[in-house]
């Protein structure tokens, strides 16, 4: 009954997305966060006490989140058909491949026309760097390495975690993620705070980034593409990244196009250095986010029967 409801969810998040009217459980998560955070600075009154803070704030978030939901399923099985409806549809909430595809075929859209100001706006709604000076190039860079590292954390990491534990389980990782990129910074503001919810975000997403070398590689495979180069940059270059999970898909994009990714950016005013990952074999182009696009659901199709056979057989 799980491995249906995601099923139900996989194919509700292909058709409709995430709605910008819908009242999507992320934003009730954001709001707990919020609201948790101001209440933890009233009362952190040095560095110490806000790192200690910073793991009460990941507590109520996630445990909130997975009680919340855990709840809404068990009280909808006691209907006739409940449970399916009500972890369908959580599960789908979880999930961002539409979500991921479109915001990507704007900024595409954007960059047929050739304005660059109006790209550089639309590029800033998916990404942390300071956008305002980028040029064409970095901009289709910086969309392909968006979809390539959500891929992981919009899609492959919920779905595991789906097949795991139901929709509890997968919306306790989307509360981790949603902590990662509200709290997890190491700016000023956030480097105490935020430690917990970057720290343990890299935890959650450990196996899911690994993984996602072969799963992206059978993708590109499926797709025509360079498949060899997709598992062997993914796995030569995993260290190229500050993160320790990111590069695993960035690599995985960069060989399956004979693209190179990564590179100075700029955060919060400061100019971060990565090392690149991928070989140069051509200029990266714009018809390259298409290409990841591609990748991106290729991918998704992958996990979801992949995860099937090996959960069958465990279970």
């Amino acid at each position: 009954m799980n491995i249906l409801s995601i099923y139900i969810g996989y194919i509700i998040d292909l058709i409709i997305g995430d709605p910008y009217s819908f009242p999507h459980p992320v934003r009730f998560i954001g709001k707990l966060i919020k609201i948790t955070e101001d209440q933890i600075r009233k009362v952190a009154k040095n560095d110490k006490a806000l790192k200690i803070g910073g793991f009460i704030l990941w507590f109520i978030t996630v445990g909130v989140t997975y009680l919340v939901t855990y709840l809404i399923v068990k009280l909808s099985s006691l209907i006739p058909g409940g449970f399916l409806i009500a972890n369908s549809f959580l599960i789908y909430t979880t999930l961002a491949t539409k979500c991921l595809k479109d915001e990507a075929v704007k900024i595409y859209e954007v960059l047929k026309t050739k304005d660059i100001e109006k790209a550089r706006v639309q590029v800033s709604y998916i990404v942390g760097r300071d956008t305002t000076h980028l040029d064409e190039g970095e901009i289709i860079r910086a969309t392909v390495e968006t979809v390539a590292e959500n891929t992981v954390d919009g899609i492959i990491a919920p779905m595991f975690y789906a097949f795991i534990g139901g929709a509890p389980l997968a919306m306790a990782y989307k509360a981790i993620n949603t902590l990662d990129s509200t709290v997890g910074y190491k700016n000023d503001k956030y480097k105490d705070l935020g430690f917990a919810s970057a720290k343990i975000d890299d935890i959650a997403n450990f196996i899911p980034a690994r993984i996602s070398s072969i799963l992206m590689a059978i993708g590109s495979f499926i797709l025509k593409y360079n498949y060899k180069d997709a598992l062997k940059i993914s796995i030569r270059d995993r260290k190229n990244h500050k993160s320790p999970n990111c590069a695993y898909p960035e690599g995985a994009v960069a060989g399956a196009l004979g693209i190179q990714l990564g590179g100075t950016n700029i955060y919060f005013g400061k100019a971060v250095y990565k090392p690149t990952i991928g070989d140069k074999h051509r200029e990266i182009e714009v018809d390259d986010i298409v290409k990841t696009n591609k990748i991106m659901y290729a991918t998704s199709i992958t996990s979801i029967v992949v995860f099937t056979i090996i959960f069958k057989f465990l279970y």
